[in-house]
């Protein structure tokens, strides 16, 4: 699976089919959830934006509603603590710039489709679980679980499991193999190079 089909492939399924549905139990964590997808229907339901204007939309979303520094950290894995302190800033950094253009140039419109929160489980430690079903008018439900953490500034998205599948392990398994193969300079380039092929293409 390539970068473009790990977890940003299989999130942006989620995250931008959202659109108000039943809440099934108004707690903290799913108003979060509930929330989320209030502003990204919002801003597929806009009309007369740019391009620029989407992409700064989606990188507000990103930073106040996902934990992208630990995300970054937990997808590069046991390769963090060997990388230094250069590297892994512009890893941080093409990685939010990837995560926003992936996102960007995956924009169709809305269509119809509707999140209902189904239910929330103790995720372990300061994690819920927030179990949703994705309706959606020309195809099945698509079910997807939203692991919020809860911390010193409020709630955030660690991962995202959509039928089953972890958007973080999936990337850190691809992630792995490439800096297996070209060592972590080398991921930075991948990352670079696509980021720069998705903003030339949008």
């Amino acid at each position: 699976m390539g970068i473009r089909r790990g977890w940003v492939l299989l999130t942006v399924a989620a995250l931008f089919w959202l659109a108000p549905g039943t809440v099934f139990a108004q707690s903290p964590a799913s108003q979060f959830v509930k929330l989320l997808g209030d502003r990204a229907i919002g801003i597929l339901r806009s009309e007369g934006t740019t391009l620029q204007q989407r992409e700064a939309q989606f990188r507000e979303i990103l930073s106040q509603t996902f934990d992208m520094p630990f995300i970054g950290r937990f997808v590069l894995g046991r390769h963090w603590p060997r990388a230094n302190a250069e590297q892994q800033n512009d890893y941080q950094r093409l990685f939010q710039d990837f995560l926003v253009r992936t996102y960007s140039s995956r924009l169709g419109g809305y269509a119809g489709e509707t999140l209902v929160i189904v239910a929330e489980r103790d995720g372990g430690g300061r994690d819920t679980v927030v179990r949703t079903r994705i309706d959606r008018p020309a195809g099945p439900p698509i079910d997807a679980d939203w692991r919020v953490r809860q911390s010193d500034i409020g709630f955030r998205i660690i991962d995202v499991e959509v039928a089953g599948v972890s958007m973080a392990i999936t990337q850190r398994a691809e992630f792995d193999s490439l800096v297996q193969r070209n060592g972590i300079d080398g991921l930075i380039e991948v990352l670079r190079a696509k980021t720069s092929r998705l903003a030339a293409a949008n």
